[in-house]
C-alpha cells in the first residue's frame, strides 16, 4: 500500500469530520428496547433493560454492567425515568384470536431524568461522557469464500449493506458518532484488505494526534470455519495510547458491537476493553 495515500485519506477525513461533538442530553438519555406487550410486568422488564443500556450509553463504560448496584437499581429503574412511550410494532394488524396484546411486540422508548441518572452514576464513581469525537471506521472484510473487500458507505452488495447497517446501529446505540469512507475514497487512498494488514499503528497514532482529537478505528472481520463465525480484530489510534482488542466466533452484528463498545470504552477514558 502506498503509505502516503493512507495518511492523506485519513487525514482529510479526520480533519473534515472528526472534531469533538457535544452529545445532546435529550438524545443521550433516551434509549429504546423491545417488549412483549405493555403490561406492568413486561414494562418493568423493559425499564430494567433500558437502565442497563443508558448507563453504558451515557458513560461509554461497559464494565459498569458488572456492578451489583446497577443490577439492584435495574429492579427500580422506573424511579429514574422521566417519561416513556410504547409503539406497537404490529400497528394496523388485527390481534389474532389466540393472541393477547401481551404477545405483540412493542418499541419501548424511555427518557431518563438527567439529574437522577447522573447522581446514580456518581455513586458508581462515574460521570457522563459529553464530548465525543467522530470515529472514522476503516474495515476490511474476508468472507466465507476467502474474498477480501473493504466496507464502504456506498457498497451496493446486500452483505455490505447488512454489515454497514449493523455497524451504524451499534454506534447509534452507544451514541458514538461514526462514519464510513465511500468506495471512491478507498480507491483513491489505495486502501484494500492487503494494505490494511500492513498498516502501521504508529503512523495512525501520530496522524490522529496531528489532527487534534481525530480518531481512526481500523479493523478486519474474517470468516473462520474453525471458530464457526467471524473473527474481528480492532485497533484505535488517537489522543490515547494505541490499543487493540477483538472477538471471535460471533455473528457480524456482535463483531461490530465489540468494535463500538471497545472504542467507546477507551475514548471515554475508561481504560482498554
Amino acid at each position: 500500500m502506498p503509505r502516503g495515500g493512507m495518511r492523506n485519506w485519513i487525514a482529510a477525513a479526520l480533519l473534515a469530520m472528526a472534531l469533538p461533538c457535544p452529545a445532546a442530553a435529550s438524545d443521550l438519555y433516551t434509549v429504546n428496547t423491545i417488549t412483549s406487550g405493555t403490561a406492568p410486568e413486561r414494562r418493568d422488564i423493559g425499564f430494567a433493560q433500558c437502565l442497563r443500556d443508558v448507563v453504558v450509553r451515557v458513560t461509554g463504560n461497559s464494565r459498569l454492567l458488572n456492578e451489583p448496584r446497577v443490577a439492584e437499581q435495574a429492579s427500580h429503574a422506573g424511579d429514574m425515568i422521566a417519561s416513556h412511550t410504547f409503539r406497537d410494532r404490529m400497528g394496523g394488524i388485527p390481534i389474532h384470536d389466540e393472541q393477547g396484546s401481551y404477545d405483540r411486540p412493542h418499541d419501548l422508548t424511555c427518557v431518563f431524568d438527567e439529574g437522577k441518572l447522573d447522581a446514580f452514576l456518581a455513586t458508581l464513581g462515574s460521570k457522563p461522557w459529553r464530548n465525543r469525537p467522530l470515529v472514522v471506521a476503516v474495515v476490511a472484510i474476508r468472507d466465507m469464500k476467502g474474498a477480501g473487500t473493504m466496507l464502504a458507505d456506498d457498497s451496493p452488495e446486500p452483505r455490505d449493506r447488512d454489515m454497514r447497517t449493523a455497524l451504524l446501529a451499534a454506534a447509534a446505540r452507544l451514541a458514538l458518532p461514526l462514519a464510513l469512507p465511500t468506495r471512491d475514497e478507498l480507491v483513491q487512498a489505495g486502501l484494500d484488505p492487503a494494505a490494511m494488514a500492513q498498516a502501521n499503528p504508529a503512523n495512525l497514532d501520530r496522524l490522529a494526534k496531528a489532527t487534534r482529537a481525530g480518531i481512526a478505528l481500523t479493523g478486519t472481520v474474517v470468516w473462520s470455519d474453525r471458530d464457526l463465525g467471524w473473527v474481528a480484530s480492532w485497533q484505535l489510534a488517537g489522543p490515547a495510547p494505541h490499543v487493540s482488542w477483538g472477538i471471535s466466533g460471533v455473528g457480524f452484528d456482535d463483531a461490530f458491537r465489540n468494535a463500538v463498545a471497545g472504542a467507546a470504552q477507551v475514548l471515554s477514558g475508561n481504560e482498554a476493553p
